[in-house]
């Protein structure tokens, strides 16, 4: 795979990682077949938690040679054109962004998404402050549709993306009245009001990809957790009209980044086996 990582046509770029990606999903079915068998008490709290760090360090290390393997490739791309994959349902795969989130009175949230997975793809983000875990959460759990939270209010959202084909998904909100509006693809697909109306988003709490948090920066629960592909996954501390939402959907010239936080491969840790792949909006879609 080294020898073959060196050779620079884009096709044998794409061989190989078509090569590292069937290589680790088989590892990763493994690796959850034996998660499974801890969990089911083959084995004592002790040795369960030893061999959970085994797992953890190797799917991590495992993620660190890919990472290596595709350096050149990583090289040469801008340090936003990147997907984060979560392709099992686990309670310690998930990445982290390394920014918090400052005290907001408004916010919009938007990100591509792409899911096939059932009963709902879990958990997309979610935002846990001291005292408060479900700050700012978006989640499809089980048989529901997708729901927002704000301090662990609850709107249901009116997107029908669960298809296995890339998405774009944007919700705004303002803490004046609690005023929400969700789009899908670039268009409005529903708006409500009163979901948690005069209480701003409290800063310096943890903000986590692909997974729901119990307690602060953790507490993760494998039912609650993201299945698929997500990328461009931007925040502002405003609300967005719907012109910008279309700009960013259509991969426009004139398409904002965050302001809170920005899509960037630095600002970004991953953990646990998620991975990194390339991804270039608009042109990879399904």
């Amino acid at each position: 795979l080294q020898q073959f990582s060196r050779m620079n046509s884009s096709s044998q770029t794409n061989n190989l990682k078509d090569i590292l990606q069937n290589k680790i999903d088989d590892l990763e079915k493994q690796v959850l077949s034996r998660v499974n068998s801890l969990e089911e008490g083959k084995f004592n709290p002790k040795n369960e938690s030893e061999e959970r760090g085994k797992i953890e360090s190797t799917l991590t290390s495992l993620h660190q040679r890919i990472s290596d393997l595709e350096k050149g490739q990583k090289d040469n791309r801008p340090p936003d054109r990147f997907q984060l994959t979560f392709p099992l349902r686990t309670n310690y795969m998930y990445a982290k962004v390394k920014k918090s989130l400052p005290e907001m009175y408004a916010f919009s949230v938007c990100m591509w998404i792409k899911s096939s997975a059932s009963p709902g793809m879990g958990t997309p983000f979610s935002y846990a402050v001291p005292g408060q875990a479900n700050e700012l959460v978006l989640i499809e759990w089980g048989n529901n549709p997708m729901e927002i939270l704000i301090n662990d209010k609850v709107a249901k959202l009116p997107f029908v993306i669960n298809d296995g084909k890339w998405h774009h998904i944007c919700v705004t909100w303002t803490t004046r009245d609690g005023v929400w509006e969700a789009y899908q693809d670039g268009t409005q697909t529903g708006n409500g009001e009163n979901l948690a109306p005069y209480h701003p988003i409290k800063p310096q709490g943890v903000l986590v990809l692909g997974q729901e948090q119990d307690t602060l920066g953790g507490g993760f629960d494998a039912t609650q957790a993201f299945v698929g592909e997500l990328a461009h996954f931007n925040m502002w501390d405003r609300k967005l009209s719907p012109g910008e939402v279309y700009s960013l959907a259509t991969c426009s010239t004139r398409a904002l980044t965050g302001n809170v936080i920005a899509w960037a491969e630095a600002n970004i840790d991953i953990y646990g086996g998620a991975t990194k792949w390339t991804f270039e909006a608009c042109r990879q879609l399904n």
